[in-house]
C-alpha cells in the first residue's frame, strides 16, 4: 500500500471535496423547508437544462460503466460493446415517454412511477407490484456502485479481508448516506458536475496517451485479437459469433428499455423544471454514448498492456480490477490518483439518486398506501431520509457478505425484473386498454418465466451454476441450436401476451377494471399551464 500514497492523498482529497459539495448542497437553491418529498426527493421540481444534464448523465453513466463495461471487452470481447448500441437507441424510445410522464406527474403530484399506476389503472394491487419491482431491481445496481469503488481501493491495494480492507468502503458511504440525507437530490445534482468533468478529463487523456504507449490501436486491437484466438470459448472474440448475435441484439434492445423504468431515472426526470428540459436532455444526452464507446475501449487496452486482474474473493481473477490496473500501469501517480478519483466520486452520484428513488417508493407506495394513508408531507420526508440510510447499508452489507462478480450479474438480473413493469408504465401512458386484472397476470407470468430463465444460466467462469448471466440459451425451449437470447426480452413477451390475453378474457366476463383518473390534456400540459401547480398531497391519489 506504501507504493499508492500518492494516489491515496489525492482520491481522498478529492473525494472530500466532493463530500463537502453534498454537505452544502442542503443550502443550493434553499427552500423554505426540505420537508416533503418535492424538495427532499425531487429538488423542488425546479432543474434547468444544465443542471438535468449533468443529473441524469451521473445517473445513468455510473461507476460500473466505468468498471463493468470495459471489463467486459477484457474478458468476453464484442459483445461488450452491446452497452454502445443501447445507449443510442435509448433516447428516441424514451423521447415522447418521458414528457407524458413528467407531464401528468406534474398535474397529480406524482413522485413514482408506481404513482402513475395507481393514478392510470386505479389498483393498489399493481401499484404495490410495479413499487416492489423497482426496488428489488434498483438494490444490485446501487451494490454496484460500491464494487466500482471497491475495484479502486483494492488497486490502491487496500485487498484481503477483515476490516482494514473493509473500512475505507464503508467509510465512503457512511458519508454518502449522510449528505444525502441532509440534502436530498440536490447533493448528486450539485457533484454532478464535478464527476462529468472529471470522467471527461480522464477519458480524453486515456484515449490519446495509453495507445500513445502502447503502440497505436493497430497493436491494441492486434493484442486483443491474439488473445480471444487463444480461449476456449468460441463466443469470445473482437467479432460477434453466429450463436450470440441474437443475444447481443435483444441484450442491447431489451437494456434500451429497461433503462428509463429503473425509478431513479425517473426521479431525474420529474426533477425537470418543464418539458422542454427534456426534450433538450433526449436529444443531447446521446453524446454520452461516444464517452461510453471510449471507455468500452479501455478492456481491449487493458489486454494490450498485459494487465492480469487481481483476485477476487473466490480466487479467481476479478475481472473490475482491469481497468484500474491499467491507469496504474500506465498513468503517473498523481494522474492515476485523479482517474481513481473519478471512478469513486462516478460511483457516489447515482448511488445517492437511486437510494432516494428506492425510498421514495417505499414512502409513497407502501407506507402511505398501507401504513399511514394521512402521513404529512414531513413524514413522509422523515420516511424516506431513514429508508435512503437503510437502503445504502442494505447495499454496503450486500457487498461485503457476496462475492462481487455475482453480484455483477445482478445487474443484468436487474434489468430483467425491471423490465416487467413496461407494460403498466411505459404502454400504460399511451394507452389505458389494458385491463388491470390482465397486467398482473402479465406481470406474474413474465417475472416468474423471466426468473426461470436466469435460474437456469450457468456461468463456468464464476462456478456459478443458477444466475450466471442472462443469456438462455434457446435450446432448454427444445430448439436444435446453440443460440443465445436475453432472457429479459423474452420475458417481456411473456409479460405481453398474457396482458393482452387477460385483458381480452376480463373485458369479455366484464370483470370490474379500476377508475382512470388522467385526462387526454393531463399528458401534455407544461409549465404554465394552470393544471400544473403545487397540490396538496391530499390531492393525489
Amino acid at each position: 500500500m506504501s507504493e499508492h500514497i500518492t494516489e491515496i492523498v489525492i482520491f481522498t482529497v478529492l473525494f472530500l471535496v466532493v463530500s463537502g459539495m453534498g454537505f452544502v448542497a442542503a443550502r443550493w437553491r434553499r427552500p423554505g423547508t426540505l420537508a416533503s418529498l418535492d424538495e427532499w426527493g425531487l429538488g423542488g421540481r425546479n432543474f434547468g437544462s444544465w443542471i438535468t444534464w449533468f443529473l441524469i448523465g451521473g445517473d445513468l453513466y455510473t461507476a460500473y460503466t466505468f468498471v463493468a463495461v470495459p471489463a467486459l471487452l477484457f474478458g468476453a470481447g464484442a459483445a461488450g460493446f452491446f452497452a454502445v448500441p443501447y445507449t443510442v437507441i435509448t433516447y428516441p424510445l424514451v423521447f415522447l415517454i418521458m414528457i407524458r410522464l413528467w407531464s401528468v406527474s406534474h398535474v397529480h403530484n406524482l413522485v413514482t412511477p408506481a404513482d402513475f399506476v395507481r393514478v392510470r389503472f386505479g389498483s393498489p394491487t399493481l401499484a404495490l407490484l410495479v413499487a416492489i419491482t423497482g426496488i428489488v431491481a434498483t438494490m444490485p445496481y446501487i451494490a454496484l456502485q460500491l464494487v466500482g469503488i471497491s475495484s479502486v481501493l483494492k488497486a490502491m491495494g487496500f485487498t484481503g479481508g477483515g476490516l482494514a480492507a473493509d473500512l475505507p468502503l464503508i467509510i465512503a458511504f457512511v458519508i454518502l448516506a449522510a449528505y444525502t440525507y441532509q440534502s436530498g437530490l440536490r447533493a448528486p445534482a450539485l457533484i454532478a458536475f464535478v464527476k462529468d468533468v472529471l470522467i471527461y478529463l480522464v477519458i480524453v487523456v486515456a484515449i490519446i496517451y495509453i495507445p500513445a504507449r502502447l503502440g497505436g490501436w493497430g497493436s491494441i486491437f492486434d493484442a486483443a485479437a491474439a488473445k480471444f484466438a487463444k480461449t476456449p470459448n468460441p463466443a469470445d472474440g473482437t467479432l460477434l459469433g453466429p450463436n450470440n448475435q441474437l443475444q447481443y441484439v435483444t441484450l442491447a434492445l431489451g437494456s434500451a428499455l429497461a433503462l428509463f423504468m429503473y425509478p431513479h431515472s425517473v426521479t431525474g426526470v420529474l426533477a425537470s423544471r418543464n418539458r422542454n428540459v427534456i426534450k433538450r436532455n433526449m436529444s443531447a444526452l446521446p453524446a454520452y454514448s461516444l464517452l461510453l464507446a471510449l471507455i468500452a475501449l479501455l478492456g481491449y487496452m487493458a489486454i494490450a498492456a498485459k494487465v492480469v486482474p487481481l483476485p477476487g474473493t473466490n480466487g479467481l481473477p476479478d475481472g473490475n480490477t482491469a481497468v484500474p490496473l491499467l491507469f496504474d500501469k500506465m498513468f503517473p501517480d498523481w494522474f492515476t490518483g485523479i482517474a481513481y478519483a473519478a471512478v469513486g466520486i462516478g460511483a457516489l452520484v447515482p448511488a445517492a439518486i437511486m437510494s432516494i428513488a428506492a425510498a421514495n417508493l417505499f414512502t409513497r407506495n407502501i407506507y402511505r398506501e398501507y401504513i399511514n394513508r394521512d402521513a404529512t408531507e414531513a413524514q413522509e420526508a422523515g420516511v424516506s431520509k431513514v429508508t435512503s440510510l437503510v437502503v445504502k447499508v442494505g447495499a454496503v452489507l450486500f457487498v461485503l457478505a457476496i462475492d462481487p462478480q455475482f453480484s455483477i450479474d445482478l445487474q443484468l438480473i436487474g434489468g430483467v425484473i425491471i423490465l416487467q413493469t413496461l407494460p403498466s408504465v411505459a404502454i400504460g401512458l399511451f394507452t389505458r386498454w389494458f385491463h388491470r386484472g390482465g397486467l398482473i397476470a402479465g406481470w406474474v407470468a413474465g417475472m416468474g418465466s423471466g426468473l426461470w430463465m436466469l435460474y437456469t444460466v450457468e456461468n463456468p467462469a464464476t462456478k456459478h451454476p443458477h444466475f450466471g448471466g442472462s443469456a438462455f440459451s434457446l435450446s432448454k425451449l427444445g430448439l436444435d441450436t446453440k443460440m443465445t437470447i436475453y432472457a429479459g426480452f423474452l420475458a417481456l413477451l411473456v409479460n405481453l401476451v398474457v396482458a393482452i390475453l387477460g385483458t381480452i378474457i376480463a373485458k369479455a366476463v366484464k370483470a370490474p377494471d379500476g377508475p382512470d383518473a388522467t385526462q387526454p390534456g393531463h399528458f401534455t400540459a407544461d409549465e404554465g399551464d394552470p393544471r400544473v401547480k403545487d397540490l396538496d398531497l391530499t390531492a393525489s391519489t
